[in-house]
């Protein structure tokens, strides 16, 4: 059975203890569900899939739809892949409604880095103490472990930080002249605090090489990983609206993967790698491709990898501009992804993303 994306919406991505900063990721996600709902004329769903890595716990997506107009009697479930989260989303709603046990699903995520809890283990756990960050692999309980993956990864394919400069200010670049872009503005839900729009907040139309040479390593003098080369916390929502119904994009392929955890920005190269070879389709087939550009060395990897493609790689700019709010990035890879499309008037479009732990998952859309 074919599974279509009817459209879209996503909120303006805030930066850590700034505009969301005392906005509950629930609460941000039943509005922006509630503008999905009266936009795209939505009756009702089958169902919620709602990604969250660093939330309170419990099934926040069924608290959010619950603070939403939606139905009390629509089942709602919580998926913590970390920043593979939303995109799993859509793989899970993609699977429920192509197997038949549902027609319809509102499938993405919520974040909120501000308002991120603190956690204690318990008095018999003997990692006792006090930690932010869930541990990802079994040698390694260290709070900077994607930090730590991404220094591991520049060094393993020899980049050098000055090497990294072009992507970070190309991002910042495309990400400023798509504020132009009709087609990304359509999927950007309006939304205001006390009265004060909301933006992107992290996009940096003058981001330079002196800029970037100025900024301190963050994992010792000696690292490359930075500020500019490595993303920021963020807070933000973002949901697409899936139903056996034909739309606008047919989910045309799923690929989930999973590989070594040191290394874990490779689970975007990765997972694009299994999906490509999985469907027979190559990179000359696809006319978009989204890629959660966590930090800057995932970005030379597609280079690397596909050095004839960059001219349709996260052409709207790059979560390196945008942020990234970890368990709906995968969605707004969706949204931008359907952007782009609809901007080049593309036919396929390929998203990818990876997580901590050595995760990372693909999936292509088709536009119609």
């Amino acid at each position: 059975m074919s599974v279509y994306i009817h459209g879209g919406l996503r909120s303006p991505i805030g930066v850590l203890n700034s505009q969301y900063k005392n906005t509950r990721p629930e609460i941000l996600g039943a509005q922006l569900i509630n503008e999905l709902i009266k936009g795209y004329k939505i009756n009702s769903v089958d169902g919620i899939f709602c990604g969250n890595a660093v939330g309170t716990g419990g099934n926040i997506g069924r608290l959010m739809g619950l603070m939403s107009n939606l139905s009390v009697s629509t089942p709602a479930v919580t998926i913590d892949m970390q920043c593979v989260s939303a995109l799993m989303s859509i793989e899970m709603a993609y699977t429920h409604i192509a197997s038949g046990v549902m027609n319809s699903a509102i499938a993405g995520g919520i974040e909120s880095s501000s308002l991120q809890p603190d956690r204690i283990y318990a008095t018999g756990d003997n990692r006792d103490g006090l930690y932010k960050v869930a541990q990802f692999t079994p040698q390694d309980r260290s709070p900077l472990a994607m930090l730590e993956g991404a220094e591991r990864t520049i060094h393993k394919h020899n980049i050098t930080k000055e090497e990294l400069y072009p992507y970070i200010i190309g991002s910042h670049q495309r990400a400023t002249k798509a504020l132009d872009n009709s087609f990304l503005q359509s999927y950007i839900m309006p939304f205001s605090i006390d009265g004060k729009e909301c933006v992107d907040e992290c996009i940096r139309p003058k981001m330079n090489e002196k800029l970037l040479s100025r900024m301190k390593p963050l994992l010792g003098k000696d690292s490359i990983t930075n500020a500019g080369n490595a993303c920021l916390t963020h807070d933000g929502a973002a949901f697409v609206y899936i139903s056996n119904e034909k739309g606008p994009f047919r989910i045309h392929s799923i690929m989930p993967w999973a590989g070594n955890p040191q290394f874990s920005p490779e689970g975007a190269l990765e997972s694009t790698k299994a999906i490509l070879k999985q469907t027979d389709l190559t990179m000359d087939d696809m006319d978009v491709v989204e890629w959660n550009e966590a930090f800057a060395i995932i970005d030379a990897l597609f280079e690397k990898s596909y050095p004839d493609h960059m001219g349709k790689y996260n052409m709207l700019g790059g979560a390196l501009a945008y942020g990234h709010p970890y368990g709906c990035s995968g969605a707004i890879l969706a949204l931008h992804c359907m952007a782009a499309l609809e901007s080049c008037n593309g036919r396929y479009g390929l998203c990818a993303i990876a997580g901590a732990g050595g995760t990372g998952t693909a999936l292509i859309m088709e536009r119609m």
